[in-house]
C-alpha cells in the first residue's frame, strides 16, 4: 500500500464535499418537489404548453377506513407520507407528513395536535398551521376523500 500523499489526501476531500453537495442540494425541499434541473434528471423545461394525457389517471389509494381517524384526531401514514385527521365529525382532512421546519416526518396526532419529533413543532388537525415549536409555516395539504366507509388518497 502507497502511504498517503498531500495529492491523495486532497483527491480524496474534494470528491467527499462533491458527495455532500450533491446530497445536500435539495435539503428543506419537501420530497417529490425537487425540480428536475436540481437533481439533474429528467428534459429540460418547455415553453410549451402541457398537453393532457390520454392515459387513464392512477386508482386512488386507500389509506383508512373512517372508522380507524378518531375525531379531534388523526393518524399519520408515513410510508405515503400523509397525516388524516378528523376535526369535526364526518370532515377528513389530509396533510403532507413532512414538517416545513426541517423536513422530518411528524409521528403522531395527539390532544395537542400533529406533533414534530424532531424539534417539538406542533401543527392544528383542522388547518395544519404552527401552533408551537420553530416551523413557521403550516403543513401542506393532501386532497383525500371518502369514498363509501374508506378514506383514500386522491
Amino acid at each position: 500500500m502507497s502511504p498517503l500523499t498531500r495529492r491523495r489526501l486532497l483527491t480524496g476531500a474534494g470528491a467527499a464535499a462533491a458527495c455532500c453537495a450533491a446530497g445536500c442540494a435539495t435539503y428543506g425541499t419537501p420530497r417529490g418537489t425537487a425540480s428536475a434541473a436540481a437533481t439533474g434528471t429528467g428534459p429540460a423545461p418547455s415553453s410549451e404548453p402541457a398537453v393532457p394525457s390520454a392515459q387513464p389517471q392512477a386508482a386512488a389509494q386507500r389509506l383508512a377506513a373512517t372508522a380507524d381517524i378518531p375525531v379531534g384526531g388523526g393518524r399519520v401514514f408515513s410510508g405515503e407520507g400523509v397525516v388524516v385527521t378528523q376535526p369535526q365529525p364526518g370532515t377528513f382532512v389530509g396533510f403532507d407528513a413532512t414538517c416545513p421546519h426541517a423536513g422530518c416526518l411528524v409521528d403522531q396526532v395527539t390532544d395537542s395536535g400533529i406533533s414534530c419529533p424532531c424539534h417539538g413543532s406542533v401543527f392544528g388537525t383542522g388547518d395544519g398551521a404552527p401552533l408551537d415549536g420553530p416551523a413557521q409555516s403550516g403543513l401542506a395539504q393532501r386532497p383525500v376523500r371518502v369514498e363509501g366507509d374508506r378514506i383514500v388518497l386522491a
